[in-house]
């Protein structure tokens, strides 16, 4: 069964009568790296910004559309507008990735780990609301 991502460049390319080397040449980026998206089953990593905007757009999608296959692929499920649980500040927060890619990696760790990533989220807002130790 194909990843997200490799099913949106295919739909894509299929719809749009495209090749790999076109993509990648709207986009910008190599044709390699068009070649190894549509066709590796499991991505590992998510790509890199630059990967995804190319991508976005040598296949005129947009950019968060492109992100979130490129998550679903990796097995991360990214929150924002549209996708439930979405409260009114995470979905402020929508268009900055790292906050997505921090939200959504949490739901891959052990409930011992998120215990810990909560007490060290907890310490690192405590610390920023303190006034900082004279010297």
């Amino acid at each position: 069964m194909a990843n997200a991502l490799q099913q949106l460049i295919r739909e894509r390319l299929d719809r749009k009568g495209w090749s790999y080397g076109e993509v990648a040449r709207r986009g910008g980026i190599p044709r390699s790296t068009v070649h190894h998206l549509a066709t590796t089953e499991r991505v590992v990593r998510m790509p890199q910004p630059a990967t995804l905007e190319g991508l976005s757009k040598g296949l005129e999608l947009s950019l968060d559309t492109v992100r979130r296959a490129a998550a679903e692929a990796c097995g991360i499920h990214v929150y924002g507008p549209g996708s439930a649980p979405a409260s009114d500040s995470e979905a402020s927060h929508s268009a900055d990735p790292e906050v997505d890619l921090l939200i959504a990696s949490v739901q891959r760790l052990s409930a011992d780990d998120r215990r810990h990533v909560a007490a060290l989220v907890e310490s690192l807002l405590g610390r920023s609301s303190r006034p900082a130790p004279e010297k």
